[in-house]
């Protein structure tokens, strides 16, 4: 009982943390891994968990979806899809020994953008950018490929790392930017969940109940976190992913 609550509280908070600043998975994985799950399948579990999240926040977009320049919405789309399945598929081929040993280096790199994030993302240009290259389409198109890759494999700080993308690739639109974010991480976490599910990595029953959780939580604690200054919100989100990151060392 004690580790069911466990789970809903920390699904529920997590649901509410990435409809506001994200920083979620910093919650259910380590939830899932105190609770008994193995390492590897607490990741993929924890990831299934708070898709409904993703898939919410990317409808809620919609409207605003557009590609940075130099690349088409369908190209985007397709990079996301391969990129997920790629990092699903390492998650699977990577044993949970392994994991347990790379987790708290992701949970750290993961703490560093979301704290860094605001100044990872490139000031608005006035200007218009210049037409892209071929070779700059190239570097755009790995950029996604890579991005999306490490969404599939490990997804703290994946928010952050594809804004910062998107404005480095020339999308100056914020709500642009958000639309495309969230338009991405739902489609690489679709993939790799079917991925997932297929190599048995997904533990149905805490999965399922976090689902509702995260749900629950993204729709009603959203209001309550906004009423906390986004400053604190965030030292309190960097705050909870080294405590994670510290207890993952400590445990070995």
């Amino acid at each position: 009982m004690l580790e069911t609550l466990l789970l809903l509280a920390a699904a529920g908070t997590a649901g509410a943390l990435n409809a506001v600043a994200g920083g979620g998975s910093f919650l259910t994985l380590p939830a899932l891994v105190f609770s008994g799950v193995p390492p590897v399948m607490a990741n993929a579990t924890g990831t299934v968990a708070l898709f409904p999240g993703y898939i919410a926040s990317a409808w809620g977009f919609r409207e605003d979806l557009a590609p940075p320049p130099g690349l088409t919405l369908r190209a985007v789309m397709g990079l996301s899809l391969v990129g997920g399945a790629l990092g699903a598929l390492l998650l699977l081929a990577t044993p949970d020994a392994t994991f347990r040993r790379i987790v708290p280096w992701l949970l750290l790199a993961a703490t560093a953008l979301f704290a860094l994030g605001p100044r990872l993302r490139p000031a608005a240009r006035p200007d218009a950018p210049a037409p892209m290259t071929p070779g700059a389409r190239l570097r755009a198109q790995a950029g996604v490929l890579a991005v999306a890759a490490y969404g599939g494999y490990f997804n703290g700080g994946l928010g952050i790392l594809l804004l910062a993308l998107f404005g480095l690739l020339g999308q100056t639109r914020l709500h642009a930017a958000n639309g495309l974010k969230n338009m991405v991480s739902a489609l690489l976490t679709a993939i790799a969940v079917l991925i997932y599910a297929a190599g048995g990595l997904v533990a149905w029953p805490q999965a399922l109940a976090m689902m509702l959780a995260a749900t629950a939580g993204g729709y009603g604690g959203a209001r309550l976190a906004r009423r906390i200054p986004a400053p604190w919100l965030r030292a309190g989100i960097v705050a909870t992913g080294l405590v994670m990151a510290g207890l993952f060392f400590w445990r070995g």
